[in-house]
């Protein structure tokens, strides 16, 4: 996982509240053993409609999605982090995230922001009228901008998550960061303890 301090990009508005995992990334996607390729697959059956958003050119080098309300609900599927990963996507902002989708996304380097119903009303709006606009999400201040509207808020991270992001420590990144302890721990073990390793 990466670090994650701040990132300024372009995003893109999806005027769609109740967004399920089911239609992130649809069902016929998870037969893929790998963790990559699920870009292809992301909102694989709305994107057969050529006037879908995603389909627009000019929100194509988006990297922030400003989502309806209740984004992420449905199964617990980590695929849908996967795949708006794999699409290119570094944060959802949302006013509301289903629980698991949440915390998958924050395991795996996604960033969750959410803001109030009105604060990313005024945000689509904005890349509406302007699909060229800028955001700044900062994991450090914990706030996202768009200074060329004029607009800054304020966004809640648990102090854990927070400096997941800000080291780049996955689960596996954080067991690492413990090894000493564990390499100290395994040499002290009484050798009649059952050992994976023989």
């Amino acid at each position: 996982m990466e670090k994650t301090v701040r990132f300024t990009g372009n995003a893109v508005p999806l005027e769609r509240s109740d967004v399920d995992t089911d239609q992130i990334i649809p069902s016929d996607w998870l037969k893929r053993v790998e963790r990559t390729g699920f870009g292809a697959g992301l909102f694989s059956e709305w994107r057969e409609d050529a006037s879908f958003i995603l389909n627009d050119d000019r929100y194509s080098k988006a990297t922030i999605l400003v989502a309806g309300e209740n984004f992420g609900t449905g199964s617990s599927r980590e695929h849908a982090v996967w795949a708006l990963m794999d699409f290119g996507f570094r944060a959802v902002l949302s006013s509301r995230f289903g629980d698991i989708f949440f915390n998958n996304s924050t395991k795996a380097g996604l960033v969750p922001v959410k803001l109030s119903e009105e604060e990313i009303k005024t945000l689509q709006k904005a890349l509406i009228d302007d699909p060229t606009l800028e955001i700044t999400v900062d994991i450090e201040a914990l706030s996202v901008s768009a200074p060329s509207i004029g607009f800054e808020a304020k966004f809640n991270l648990n102090e854990f998550t927070r400096y997941r992001f800000l080291e780049g420590l996955d689960d596996i990144g954080l067991t690492l960061a413990k090894e000493d302890k564990i390499s100290t721990f395994e040499k002290s073990r009484p050798s009649f303890y059952p050992n994976l390793a023989r």
